[in-house]
């Protein structure tokens, strides 16, 4: 397969089957991602890898964060909700968090850490595809929670940037689609 055929052909895969992957595909994907161009040469990344019981941790973060907003619910609502939020973490057989932690150098600009990883993450994504896996990189607010960052001992000037959630696929994959290039694109020529 072609870098443009990747590119092209993967999609987020929200769901998969429970079946467990190897841990040299597991490795493969971390590689992958630890190839991503980043300024100064910093590789700002640090990827925490869930499985099995692992993702309990990941479970424990999003039910604590869920509780925060279920305060004024009834006891039996916020229990469900807290449940179906700790739940998530177990929706696919591996769940990575990806992570920034920026370098403190002169001259290294934090915006270009966080792209930095953004490009891990894809690059770890594009791997999956070629590898016949299924995944999809999640955040939004519980990703970037405070909670969160305690889960996995980051600091406070580290930040998880997503989760890729990595599996089987089941079920065959939707074509996509895109705009033309070309209808996002000006050309300065002079």
């Amino acid at each position: 397969m072609s870098v443009e055929e990747a590119i092209r052909g993967r999609r987020s895969v929200g769901k998969v089957k429970q079946d467990p992957l190897d841990r040299k595909q597991i490795e493969s994907l971390l590689e992958a991602a630890s190839w991503a161009p980043n300024h100064h040469v910093t590789e700002p990344w640090r990827f925490f890898v869930m499985t099995g019981a692992g993702r309990q941790v990941l479970a424990d973060a999003y039910r604590d964060i869920a509780a925060e907003s279920c305060r004024d619910l009834p006891a039996e609502e916020g229990e469900a909700m807290c449940r179906k939020q700790a739940d998530k973490a177990f929706r696919a057989p591996v769940v990575i968090a990806a992570a920034v932690s920026p370098s403190a150098a002169a001259g290294v600009d934090r915006m270009e850490e966080f792209a930095a990883v953004h490009a891990a993450v894809q690059n770890m994504l594009l791997a999956a595809y070629s590898m016949g896996l299924g995944a999809i990189w999640r955040s939004g607010a519980p990703a970037y929670h405070p909670r969160m960052r305690q889960a996995f001992g980051l600091s406070e000037e580290e930040h998880i940037v997503g989760l890729v959630y990595v599996g089987y696929p089941a079920a065959p994959r939707q074509p996509g689609k895109r705009q033309p290039a070309a209808s996002k694109t000006v050309w300065i020529t002079e």
